[in-house]
């Protein structure tokens, strides 16, 4: 196990803690102690997972996590001292892969990001040949983990990415919320239903045109989505 693993929290107990057990599972561990910090680590090295505390001195995650997402796909696991809904929407709006609320386990947080990791993994070792879904203007290069509207690259977070794939990859069938985050979430997932709709807006917003109806990602009213391309 190689994978690099980024914990950006000023809790520095907490970020010990992290790093202590990280490594104990095999993993390679970097620490920051704020925001700033985070964001000038990620410009000098690259990472495979991303854990960003929220409520942090000079910059808090939110922001953090806004910048970082201009020129990474690094999937990011939010921590929140809160469990309202608004910082756990607010969290996948900007492009969180995930969330995890204080106080909370290692055993969760290392299932996380093993769910993660694997899933990624998992996408990467099974292309063997160039494998290419397309949708009217839109093409999924499954060999570059790539997504193209009419020839330009659209930037997605690893969340939206399977979540698109998955949904393309089975056109015309309806899923509900609940399956969806069973299949692309993968794990036992501990969030609401929520996820998925914050994941499909964020989707629409970056592959559908503006202004017109949707022929991507559609809604099956009372029932959950299905991809119409």
């Amino acid at each position: 196990m190689n994978e690099k693993i980024l914990v950006v929290d000023d809790e520095v107990a907490i970020a010990e803690i992290i790093e202590y057990n990280l490594k104990r599972e095999g993993y390679s561990v970097s620490t920051a102690f704020d925001g700033r910090e985070g964001l000038d680590m990620l410009d000098k090295e690259s990472f495979d997972l991303i854990i960003l505390d929220v409520m942090m001195p000079k910059i808090d995650g939110f922001t953090v996590l806004k910048e970082l997402r201009k020129n990474y796909r690094t999937p990011v696991i939010m921590l929140t001292a809160k469990e309202e809904e608004v910082d756990k929407i607010l969290g996948l709006e900007l492009g969180a892969d995930d969330y995890v609320v204080k106080p909370f386990s290692m055993r969760e947080l290392t299932a996380r990001i093993k769910a993660i990791l694997r899933r990624r993994d998992f996408e990467v070792s099974n292309i063997e040949e160039p494998q290419i879904i397309e949708a009217q203007d839109l093409i999924i290069d499954l060999t570059k983990y790539e997504i193209r509207k009419k020839g330009k690259v659209i930037e997605l977070t690893l969340r939206e990415y399977e979540l698109l794939k998955y949904l393309a990859s089975h056109p015309g069938q309806v899923f509900s919320r609940e399956l969806l985050l069973n299949e692309v979430w993968e794990y036992g997932y501990y969030g609401d239903i929520r996820t998925v709709d914050v994941t499909v807006r964020r989707l629409r917003e970056k592959i559908e045109d503006k202004d017109k109806d949707y022929k991507y990602i559609m809604t099956k009213r009372g029932v959950g989505y299905y991809f119409g391309g």
